[in-house]
């Protein structure tokens, strides 16, 4: 969680949701408690599921993947949720978000790009650091209904593949690996969507 671009006061609200969040690792209700913040972060709040499912998977890593499925199905939920807002209640809602939750001019950068990313867009941020917040709300004002189907394609592959990939790290190699998933998994996993996308664009301009 990179916090050195955001205003003192704003980091001391952040880092105190971050010690809360983890303190759920410790309940009996940690599932539900992961379930319900992977849905809030797709719509609002700024602490990415990872921190609790890492700590989830760490006290337990028998239940590593089990923990990452109900991650995902928070989060695509959360996009769901977030998409409905953007496609029926934007008029109603956008103040509560602009420029509390993101920009005006990262949501209107970002809507000029459906057209032709679409798919793609969603994908990576899915699956990078990118707010996916910014991404589901901004798809239901842009894309509308006509492709909700895409949406959530591209948010259920995107969120299931980093949430199973952080789970799958800590099953094979333990606490141990944590570290490295604090300091490089976001790194890696620019450059995986990078990768990918450029395959697929090289196959669609080159050859």
């Amino acid at each position: 969680m990179d916090t050195t671009t955001m205003p003192e006061k704003k980091v001391g609200v952040v880092r105190r949701l971050y010690n809360w969040m983890l303190s759920w690792a410790e309940s009996r209700w940690g599932g539900l408690a992961l379930f319900l913040f992977a849905m809030a972060e797709s719509i609002f709040f700024p602490v990415p599921p990872d921190v609790l499912l890492i700590a989830l998977c760490i006290g337990a890593v028998a239940k590593s993947f089990k923990y990452a499925a109900i991650c995902t199905a928070g989060s695509v939920f959360g996009a769901i949720i977030g998409f409905g807002l953007g496609a029926f209640a934007w008029d109603l809602v956008d103040s509560l978000f602009i420029p509390a939750v993101f920009s005006q001019e990262a949501f209107d950068s970002v809507g000029v790009k459906y057209s032709e990313w679409n798919f793609w867009l969603v994908f990576t941020a899915g699956f990078t650091p990118i707010p996916y917040k910014l991404i589901t709300i901004s798809a239901g004002v842009f894309l509308g209904m006509k492709d909700f189907l895409i949406f959530i394609v591209a948010s259920a592959i995107s969120r299931g593949m980093r949430f199973v990939l952080v789970a799958a790290l800590i099953y094979k190699f333990g606490a141990p690996i944590k570290k490295f998933i604090d300091k490089y998994f976001n790194l890696c996993a620019i450059a995986f969507t990078v990768l990918l996308v450029g395959g697929f664009l090289l196959i669609k301009y080159v050859l």
